[in-house]
């Protein structure tokens, strides 16, 4: 059995008032109060004991327990460590990426120092629970201090070794040095004469430039270059950032923007002393200046003929519904009447729906321009980018689908300190954080593996499944072995991941069991009565014997589903900025020389729930995860993913990036990337590729205002996100007239920084937030600040941070809303535990009472299709968005394949529809900065369902065609079959035209067409019943997660597409086709049988029916199963339905000249 350490373990515990009020690392607010700190321990059962400072001091009972317990409060502003601050900086750091910090409404944030994340080793420098010496203090249990490779370091020259808290304890004593008793020493006392780095001032020191750059600065300072001091040319002239000139603030001030920009204050050189301050580095604004992205117009000779047919059948359209309501069928008005309400419906929802497809367009970017603007002088000046990820039941979505995505993302192509990983765990289960720790652990082979070989796809499962030459287009000799060594490596990680859950019970069962012998041993010496049952909770354990504070298997009080505190664990660090190349470890026993080993920073993040509280499901979650990815990264454009959908392609966020930097891409809110999905059935039989959607009607939104947001694969600005109005926005007088442009914000980028500033830090003044000046909101004031953001003011602070970091070059006269360049290239500050801390006061429950989130800032609440109502709030305030189409796909991701799971997901997507509609979200009420065009497919996005009434309605017609006799006509006049003839051929044409310049194949146009059916019968409009019952009676509507599992057959990828699970969504379209079927039975013999046959009538019935049948096909297809496994309800179903619409026909409508047998039948 497991036993636990009695060293007692150390933390530090802060309340919410404290955090929210105290200075974060990134953004470097200001303590304006006194902190409130709570001394606390965790026992050795893994609850805690909170105890004031008299407490400790007072209590004897105790005192034993906490006889080497110290607590420390972390440096900030108010409290910093001594001059060798260097280190302190790097054990601060490393403290918090080993700490699992927990907190939430009206309780303390506490920071529970993780001696074991998992069961297996962790060996990557920056991972929490990495392996380190142990501190050389007497009975202190914590790990020595690391550096980037993960050595040790040694604070003094006498390399005693100490942990971050003993060695903060001795700076606050003096600054002696319990090994060799003598002051600290910082210097040259490594082997190689290198020494600690010095991280006073915030920020790691830049390298200095090599010899040829600074050959280039000497080629360009010459006479006609601008920024001789000789030369009377203004850089103003280049500046194209109105008002202030950069530029000319950096010459006169001797300032810079980082290594990159137009002046480098670097060390003088020995070869040539005159290179030093004022020198100049190179400059993108000296090349000739080329565009990140091209828009590419349709081809004329297929756009024009299409745009042609699309008036033509709509004046097709208009002619044939005038000629049917002129010629009304006098012998079945009823009939005639249905048809002509349904055919009227069905022409104007084809206007909706073709109207927007008039101005398709396609995009191209240029990955080599976006390198030499922001990657050819150093680090990298591109701006930081958080990618969420979202999960919350792990038995619907497995960890390890998860885990995947999250080793793609980490292995992705972008400057790793830029990038940043949050997993959203809303279920607070231990299964999924053990689980990304694993992804985190095994990411240290996997992520250099890809860098080395170049790998696509870095998803780990998807890459060894692919199947072809895996060595094709591979130059490195080592490749095939490298490539059997990380298989092997992922079978085990695999294995691990699987067994997580069985590995979870039980560790968590042994840990219960001790604690119930130790409570039978308590009762025994107490003399208690021994028939007493006792009461020990089932609770759930980590790995370093401890308990988890989320969700438990058995649901306890604090620790359930929707009752658990706040949690938040920086699981790998934040890396370098320099890149560290790896060596050939024996130990990896793969050689990654010259290969950067960072990692990019991944943090695992559970918000707060508590009962009473509306959690808002998954929209809810996304804004946590913006609020807390502000505090710790602040990146000014963030990627959302669901858990099944990994990145395909590694440069997918370096495409995005292009269009967010060029010009005009300070008024895009988003990048909306096509999904693409893996695991479909060849013959895609229920449409889960969507393709007619993603590749024609998105490609088409493209030309107008940009696609609307489909929930997963889109980049965000941030600054779009908190609710604000693009730079400049065009307003439309009514519908058609352009009016004007508004200029939404001051031109001017913000104040100079003061030279003593570091205007590259979160903590600048220059970026600091003007309301005052109504910079970005003109109703927006310091006073309303809290009421829209909420009560931090380290997250009101990063706004204009990341407002200013998002913002592309000014490189052109174009750009009027640019930043200079240069402006990003300083690295990050390091993450310290009050930063952290104030991360978790943000993700707490109460946080959004009484703010603005959800109805105008992060992604809107109300509906449970929130990304589309989201992406219209933006659209609505004059932003645009792109769709960004890469050769090699930038995301995949699963469907469900089964015919079930796929009604129901489309229920919940049509039921948001309907609370569109019925909303203030409508498109009727939209703002006039929102295009005609666009306004017309966000009104086809609530409307849509709605067509399932006339579209059910139609699907039986034929069927009461063939029952009477009768038809939707009187006769099959030339006029009526002309018009139906032309609506057929050029819609015929429109389709073949739309495949040619959208891409897709004919068979998907079709597979469209027969799921539109199929879903317009049974799941859209069981969402008008939901949407009318919300509306009218306040019904709420639960939806349930599509599961991601497989199959009963694990052999047989698709396994699901032959499972039969009923529902009473397949009722309708089950109806339609036996009437159908019996119609066409009944109708054929009544016309061979009568003494004048009517075959027109019978063949304009059985022609509509055939057409119902055959959208049907695929339908009837999935309930007929594999192996004759169709459910006997299913065949009961049918039959009854179809005897009782058959006897309810004859009773209204009995057969002409039938005469009663016997006693006769009456309906009752």
């Amino acid at each position: 059995m497991a036993s636990l350490t009695n060293n007692p373990s150390k933390k530090a515990m802060r309340s919410p008032t404290g955090s929210g009020s105290q200075s974060g690392g990134r953004t470097g607010s200001s303590s304006s109060s006194s902190q409130t700190v709570k001394f606390a321990r965790r026992t050795s059962s893994g609850r805690y004991v909170s105890l004031s400072r008299e407490d400790l001091d007072m209590s004897g009972e105790i005192s034993g327990d906490y006889m080497n317990y110290t607590v420390h409060i972390p440096p900030t502003p108010d409290n910093q460590p001594m001059d060798a601050s260097g280190v302190a900086a790097k054990a601060e750091e490393q403290y918090v990426s080993n700490s699992l910090f927990t907190g939430g409404f009206n309780s303390v944030t506490r920071a529970h120092l993780m001696d074991k994340v998992i069961e297996s080793e962790v060996t990557h420098p920056q991972m929490a629970g990495a392996k380190g010496s142990a501190c050389a203090m007497p009975a202190c249990d914590g790990k020595v201090m690391r550096d980037e490779r993960g050595n040790d370091i040694d604070p003094c020259e006498c390399r005693f070794k100490i942990c971050r808290d003993c060695y903060m304890d001795a700076q606050k004593d003096g600054g002696i040095c319990p090994g060799c008793k003598e002051l600290y020493k910082i210097g040259d006392y490594d082997d190689d004469g290198g020494g600690a780095p010095d991280f006073s001032s915030g920020a790691l020191p830049l390298p200095s430039p090599g010899k040829s750059d600074r050959r280039i600065m000497k080629s360009k300072a010459n006479p006609n270059n601008p920024i001789d001091p000789n030369n009377n040319k203004s850089l103003l002239m280049r500046s194209q950032t109105s008002e202030f000139d950069h530029n000319r603030w950096l010459f006169e001030t001797s300032g810079t923007y980082g290594y990159g920009n137009a002046f480098y204050s670097g060390p003088n050189d020995d070869d040539d002393p005159s290179s030093g301050l004022g020198q100049r580095m190179p400059d993108v604004t000296d090349k000739p200046w080329k565009p990140l992205t091209r828009k590419i117009p349709m081809p004329a000779a297929i756009i024009s003929p299409y745009r042609l047919l699309i008036v033509v059948r709509l004046v097709a359209l208009i002619f044939f519904l005038t000629w049917r309501v002129r010629h009304p069928n006098e012998e079945a008005i009823w009939l005639w009447g249905m048809s002509i309400v349904c055919e009227l419906w069905f022409a104007f929802s084809w206007i909706l729906d073709q109207v927007p497809k008039l101005c398709p367009i396609n995009r191209a970017t240029d990955l080599a321009v976006l390198h030499d603007k922001f990657e050819s002088t150093g680090r990298s000046d591109l701006p930081g980018v958080d990618i969420f990820v979202s999960t919350a039941d792990p038995e619907k979505e497995p960890p390890l689908v998860t885990a995947n995505t999250i080793l793609s993302i980490l292995a992705a192509d972008y400057p790793v300190e830029k990038l940043a990983c949050y997993i959203s765990d809303d279920g607070g289960a231990l299964l999924t954080f053990e689980a990304m720790a694993e992804a985190a652990s095994f990411a240290d082979l996997w992520v250099p593996f890809c860098r080395k070989h170049d790998i696509e796809p870095r998803n780990p499962d998807s890459y060894f499944n692919v199947k072809g030459d895996p060595t094709k287009n591979k130059r490195r000799s080592d490749f095939v072995k490298d490539r059997r060594r990380i298989k092997r490596e992922y079978d085990e990680f695999k294995v691990r991941i699987n067994g997580l859950p069985d590995s979870i019970r039980r560790r968590s069962d042994a840990f219960n069991a001790r604690e119930e012998m130790k409570m039978l041993k308590h009762m025994r010496e107490s003399s208690a009565d021994p028939m007493e049952p006792m009461k020990v909770q089932k609770a759930t354990w980590m790995a370093d014997g401890t308990h988890w504070p989320g969700t438990w298997a058995v649901g306890a009080p604090d620790h359930s589903k929707g009752d658990h505190a706040g949690i938040l664990q920086v699981m790998l660090k934040p890396p370098a900025s320099d890149p560290l190349m790896g060596s050939d470890d024996p130990n990896k026993m793969i050689d990654f020389t010259d290969v950067d080993i960072r990692l990019p920073m991944l943090v695992y993040m559970s918000r707060e729930k508590r009962p009473g509280y509306d959690h808002n499901k998954k929209a809810g979650a996304m804004n946590a995860l913006v609020r807390s990815s502000a505090i710790l990264s602040n990146g000014p454009f963030i990627l959302n993913l669901d858990c099944d959908h990994y990145i395909y392609n590694c440069k997918a966020v370096r495409e995005g990036m292009c269009f967010m930097m060029d010009r005009g891409g300070d008024r895009i809110c988003y990048i909306q990337f096509p999904q693409r999905f893996e695991g479909i059935d060849p013959s895609d039989r229920y449409a889960n590729h969507n393709t007619v959607f993603f590749d024609g009607n998105m490609r088409a939104l493209d030309g107008v205002q940009g696609p609307v947001y489909v929930g997963t694969g889109c980049m965000f600005r941030r600054f779009a996100l908190y609710g604000f109005d693009p730079p400049r926005a065009t307003e439309y007088a009514g519908w058609f007239i352009k009016k004007k442009k508004k200029q939404k914000h001051r031109s001017s980028p913000p104040p100079p920084p003061h030279p003593d500033d570091d205007p590259h830090h979160h903590n600048s003044d220059s970026h600091a937030f003007y309301a005052d000046d109504n910079a970005f909101d003109e109703d927006l004031s310091v006073a309303h600040m809290g009421k829209r953001f909420g009560n931090s003011t380290v997250l009101a602070r990063s706004i204009a941070v990341a407002e200013y970091q998002g913002r592309p070059l000014a490189d052109h006269p174009g750009v009027k809303h640019g930043r200079p360049p240069g402006a990003l290239t300083m690295p990050r500050e390091p993450l310290d535990a009050a930063t952290v801390a104030e991360a978790v006061s943000v993700i707490s429950c109460w946080y959004e009472d009484k703010t603005e989130w959800g109805n105008r800032v992060g992604w809107i609440y109300g509906s449970v299709t929130e990304d589309v109502v989201t992406g219209y709030r933006m659209h609505n305030r004059g932003w645009r968005s792109v769709y960004c189409i890469t050769k090699r796909d930038a995301f995949r991701g699963s469907a469900p394949i089964n015919l079930t799971d796929r009604l129901h997901q489309v229920l919940r997507w049509a039921t948001g529809s309907v609370e569109i509609f019925f909303s203030r979200n409508n498109a009727l009420l939209a703002s006039p900065r929102l295009k005609l065009l666009q306004r017309v497919a966000y009104l086809n996005v609530g409307i849509y369902p709605f067509t399932s009434i006339f579209l059910v309605v139609y699907c039986f017609l034929p069927a009461l065609s063939l029952f009477t006799g009768h038809f939707i006509v009187q006769t099959l006049d030339v006029a009526f079959l002309v018009y139906l003839l032309l609506i057929t051929i050029t819609l015929t044409c429109l389709a073949i035209l739309e495949v040619k310049w959208s891409g897709i194949g004919l068979e998907e146009w079709w597979r469209n067409e027969q799921f539109w059916l199929i879903s317009g019968t049974s799941a859209h409009l069981a969402a008008v019943v939901q949407g009318l019952l919300k509306v009218v009676a306040g019904i709420e509507i639960s939806f349930t997660l599509t599961s991601k599992s497989a199959g009963e057959d694990n052999e047989d990828i698709y396994a699901d597409l032959y499972l039969v699970k009923w529902s009473s969504l397949m009722i309708p379209p089950i109806t339609i086709m036996m009437v159908n079927i019996i119609a066409l039975a009944v109708g054929f013999s009544r016309t061979i049988y009568s003494e004048i046959p009517q075959w027109s009538k019978l063949m304009g019935g059985a022609f509509f029916s055939f057409w119902v049948l055959a959208h049907l096909y695929p339908f009837a297809k999935g309930l007929m199963g594999r192996r004759g496994k169709t459910p006997t309800i299913v065949f009961v179903w049918s039959g009854l339905i179809a005897i009782t619409i058959s006897l309810l026909w004859i009773a209204i409508n009995p057969p002409k000249g039938a005469h009663q047998v016997g006693t006769g039948f009456q309906f009752p």
